[in-house]
């Protein structure tokens, strides 16, 4: 895969669908694009400008950092010694939309898998670590260099590390994949160890970093946010190939575990079942993408996501849909050329509305299993799409106004723009004047258009101090949505002890992804006070993203002695999510006596739930073993005995369910099917070796099992001394 992404935050809100466009083929050299009909594909910038463009950051002043390779597909110990990468910086000097200058910003870099122009600096991922670069002299060229994160693991594939990403609340964001184990701060005291993939998060000016979102895929790669601030990244792996599905776009919801079941995320927290993933795209190798955050392309377009597909030599459209308290996605070819040298790994909006789309051409080849042919020499461009006869807005980029100078008021009204790079500048600046600015900001979150006023609740974010933490509760009573969820987020972030009874009434009256924000900010809070709310809450249908940031939250609580299972009976979902709590909390201490009985249950939920935990828990054998010997004699059909086949295997690591599996198999009495579900399971157990016994059971078998007991028997995984009796056996 490419392990590269990109930066810069954008977005507004969800958009009406409308028909898909008719296509068209814009030619530019040898290649031939298919773009939407009304749109057009021109090249603003190569070589000798940039050679093989990566990733691009936009700065205040509209000059583009490019994070640019060599073309090396050495050893990363190898690059990590040379640093043969470099980071340039393009500049339109004479306003015609095509760069026409370029200067080297940052020579000697190891590979940049990521860049963000913040505060006036350059945060480059460039594994094992992320750099700001500053030009503290204005000359085009760093001369300051800070490790602001070390992250101190570098694999062979060199996707430790991705990013960073500007968050909405003014936090840095990242995403560490391969699975290289790393080390970070609990937020309880101690310390957290972990292989798993993840995306973290920071505060600019440093500090602990903490996670978002936990992975058994091998790479998430980018992150972008939403206007409410939710996360969205794009990931290869997070499934094991089959079906034509592989690689895909996640909404990472705080706390969630995705990606394919994965033994390095058994240490982490998990609410149930792997989180869904929101949309597929098979072997794709997603890098780059965007949220188109202005309306130059058309309303239509507003809101929409945007991803570069290396593999599959296109950018793709996503239109959000919301779906529960979570998304679904329409998506379509926006960007496509049959051309196998294009190989598309950054797309950012400029600040006048268009899309840039980043070629890094034929060089990439490294740990890549469908980019196999090493051509430095095909290099790489940046491309425009933009639709014909569109007007983008004057001054996009505020040069003409004296920022320096501005008054909070100005500033204020700026968060309204319709000019995405005023708004985000002005979010910034304003949050800089800290505390004075807030009583201003307090009054636009009742006054003005939505926009304006969401955006005085991440401006509010940025400030510290008890002043801008009560502003932003006083949202909790705004009528509108979006403003909800953002304050949600906020409290949440800054872990506002005093949220607590605003948050408890959002969970009772909002929407779902309101609830959903609430619930996660009252985790993070961690009071007691919070669980029967969010247990009552439990009772309501939910999806399983709701359900996840309810259990979740309860899981940071980590109050046990608040969680009485007696007194949940007949409520199956409170008493599904308590149960589950308890197991993954600290201190928790659920019992096998707690679970197994609801193995019986009538509400298909609970059984649910107490076989799922009781596969995490193969200490609890011997229970399990009478349970199980007992569902072995009651399996009838097909569909029961794949079931059963199934959660045998996973709790095969036991050593009594081993006993049971070899003595239902070696017991010529027992019924057709029973011995039939029991090779089943064997057949896929993550037992190794096998046991000896099921060696023997399957020896024993004779007449219509013969065949299924050979076919288990090559399945298994067998020690030496028992791969020479095998040999004898077949």
């Amino acid at each position: 895969m490419f392990w590269i992404l990109r930066t810069l935050v954008a977005g507004l809100g969800v958009v009406l669908l409308l028909p898909k466009p008719s296509a068209v083929e814009v030619t530019l050299g040898d290649t031939v694009f298919t773009v939407p009909d009304g749109f057009i594909v021109e090249r603003v910038a190569g070589p000798p400008l940039v050679d093989r463009p990566i990733t691009g950051s936009f700065d205040e002043q509209g000059r583009l950092y490019v994070a640019d390779s060599s073309g090396s597909n050495d050893p990363v110990k190898k690059q990590l010694a040379e640093k043969p990468h470099r980071i340039v910086r393009l500049e339109d000097r004479n306003g015609d939309g095509q760069f026409d200058h370029s200067v080297v910003f940052a020579e000697r870099m190891m590979f940049p898998e990521g860049t963000l122009w913040h505060d006036g600096s350059l945060y480059v991922a460039a594994p094992p670590s992320i750099w700001r670069l500053t030009d503290t002299d204005d000359d085009g060229v760093a001369d300051q260099r800070e490790e602001w994160f070390e992250g101190k693991t570098l694999t062979g594939c060199a996707n430790d590390l991705h990013g960073p990403y500007l968050g909405r609340d003014g936090w840095i964001y990242w995403c560490k994949g391969a699975f290289a184990e790393q080390r970070y701060a609990a937020y309880r005291g101690g310390e957290r160890v972990t292989s798993a993939a993840h995306i973290f998060r920071r505060h600019a000016s440093g500090g602990a970093h903490e996670p978002v979102m936990v992975g058994g895929m091998d790479n998430p790669v980018d992150v972008v946010f939403s206007p409410r601030g939710e996360r969205f990244f794009t990931t290869t792996f997070l499934q094991y190939p089959a079906g034509g599905q592989r690689d895909g776009l996640v909404h990472a919801i705080y706390g969630g575990v995705y990606g394919k079941s994965n033994g390095v995320v058994n240490s982490h927290p998990s609410t149930g079942d792997l989180m869904p993933v929101m949309t597929h795209l098979g072997p794709a190798a997603p890098c780059g993408l965007e949220l188109y955050e202005s309306a130059v392309l058309g309303s239509s377009f507003t809101g929409n996501l945007f991803s570069c597909q290396f593999n599959l030599n296109k950018v793709q459209r996503h239109v959000l849909i919301p779906d529960g308290s979570t998304f679904r996605t329409e998506d379509s070819d926006f960007l496509a050329t049959t051309n196998s040298d294009f190989h598309p790994t950054d797309v950012l909006e400029d600040p006048e509305g268009s899309l840039l789309v980043l070629n890094t051409g034929g060089w990439y080849k490294l740990c890549c299993p469908t980019s196999q042919f090493w051509r430095p020499e095909v290099l790489g461009a940046i491309y425009r799409v933009k639709r014909i006869g569109a007007k983008p807005p004057s001054d996009p980029l505020g040069a003409k106004l004296n920022w320096p100078n501005l008054s909070t008021e100005h500033l204020a009204l700026l968060l309204g723009d319709e000019r995405p790079a005023l708004r985000r500048r002005a979010i910034a600046t304003l949050g800089k004047h800290g505390e004075a600015a807030v009583p201003l900001l307090n009054r636009q979150l009742w006054q003005g258009h939505e926009r304006a006023r969401l955006n005085a609740v991440w401006t509010l974010t940025r400030i510290q101090g008890a002043a801008a933490r009560q502003a932003v509760r006083g949202a909790f009573d705004s009528l509108t949505p979006s403003l909800q969820q953002a304050a949600a987020h906020s409290a949440g972030l800054h872990r506002d002890a005093e949220a607590v009874v605003g948050l408890i009434r959002l969970l009772k009256n909002a929407e779902s992804p309101v609830c959903r924000a609430a619930a996660e900010a009252l985790g993070r809070i961690g009071s007691s006070k919070a669980v029967a709310p969010l247990l009552a809450l439990a009772n309501e249908p939910m999806d399983r993203a709701l359900e996840h940031s309810v259990t979740f939250a309860i899981i940071e609580i980590a109050q046990p002695d608040a969680l009485s299972l007696s007194r949940l009976a007949g409520q199956p979902g409170a008493l599904s999510v308590a149960l589950v709590s308890l197991d993954q909390m600290e201190g928790g201490n659920l019992s096998a006596a707690d679970v197994l009985p609801l193995l019986q249950s009538g509400a298909a939920e609970l059984r649910k739930t107490a076989e799922w935990i009781c596969e995490r828990h193969p200490e609890w054998g011997d229970a399990l073993a009478e349970h199980y010997t007992g569902e072995l004699r009651n399996v009838k059909t097909t569909a029961q005995s794949q079931a059963l086949a199934a959660r045998l295997a996973k709790l095969a690591t036991a050593p009594a369910i081993q006993a049971v599996l070899a003595r239902t198999l070696g017991d010529v009495s027992r019924d057709m099917v029973e011995r039939m579900t029991v090779l089943a399971a064997m057949a896929s157990a993550p037992v190794n070796p096998a046991p000896d016994g099921w060696l023997d059971a399957i020896d024993s078998t004779a007449g219509p099992l013969q065949a299924a007991a050979v076919q288990t028997l090559v399945s298994l995984r067998l020690g030496k001394p028992q791969r020479q009796r095998v040999a004898v056996m077949l």
